[in-house]
């Protein structure tokens, strides 16, 4: 069963444009949760200015299924985690004035880095995961670093879904193949939507998770939050 995993980022954008507390992120986990979303991801950036790292542990309270932590692994993104301990962290070499995470590791250059850090986390018992492309190379050093997972970066797959969707996904088939083949669990996430996400899942049914937010969130400013949720499980065999 592939775990669907929503992204709450986006609503403490909407919060963060206001000011105040409105929408509620700790109060849109619950919700997401009862709705039927099986994890909750949040990525804290430094500048904080979606998910706050004070939002982290107000939602880690409320957390009944399991809870995604991801960013750079930078000191204090890692003393965060260590504090949270969330079920899982996944580990985005992002910037700090990326508008998205827009690429994987170079697991090769920084392996020794990645597997330090994952030690740490292993320590406490967090599940880790390296968020990869689809070069084999790259997901090959990245099951050298002690990782339990990995999260391939599908915007590369959303992007040519609509002219040739085979095309799309045959790179990230591979991908995952590799992957499970070196061991590894494999994730997706990044620009997965109603359109695209169950030609994806058809062809790599053993994604264990896959984390969506932006589109999930924008949906439910047409459908409902709850229907939404109901809908992506829908594209994942589920109901």
């Amino acid at each position: 069963m592939t775990r669907l995993s929503v992204n709450i980022n986006k609503i403490a954008t909407l919060r963060n444009a206001r000011g105040g507390n409105v929408p509620d992120v700790r109060l849109a986990a619950i919700k997401c949760q009862s709705f039927g979303a099986e994890g909750i991801t949040v990525h804290p950036r430094p500048d904080e200015r979606h998910i706050r790292y004070s939002d982290v542990h107000v939602i880690r309270e409320v957390i009944t299924t399991e809870f995604n932590i991801e960013g750079n692994p930078e000191e204090q993104f890692i003393r965060l985690v260590l504090d949270a301990r969330p079920d899982q962290v996944t580990l985005v070499p992002d910037a700090h004035d990326a508008v998205t995470s827009n690429a994987g590791w170079d697991t090769k250059a920084n392996q020794s880095f990645l597997a330090d850090v994952i030690a740490r986390f292993h320590e406490k018992g967090i599940r880790t995961s390296i968020f990869t492309g689809t070069d084999a190379e790259m997901i090959e050093y990245a099951a050298r670093t002690g990782t339990d997972r990995i999260e391939l970066y599908t915007e590369p797959y959303a992007l040519m879904y609509s002219t040739d969707r085979e095309a799309a996904a045959a790179p990230f088939i591979r991908a995952a193949e590799v992957a499970r083949e070196a061991g590894l669990g494999v994730n997706a996430g990044h620009d997965l939507d109603l359109n695209n996400l169950a030609w994806l899942h058809s062809h790599i049914p053993w994604l264990m998770e896959v984390s969506i937010g932006h589109a999930l969130i924008a949906d439910a400013l047409y459908y409902g939050l709850e229907n939404t949720i109901q809908m992506y499980l829908r594209e994942l065999g589920r109901g």
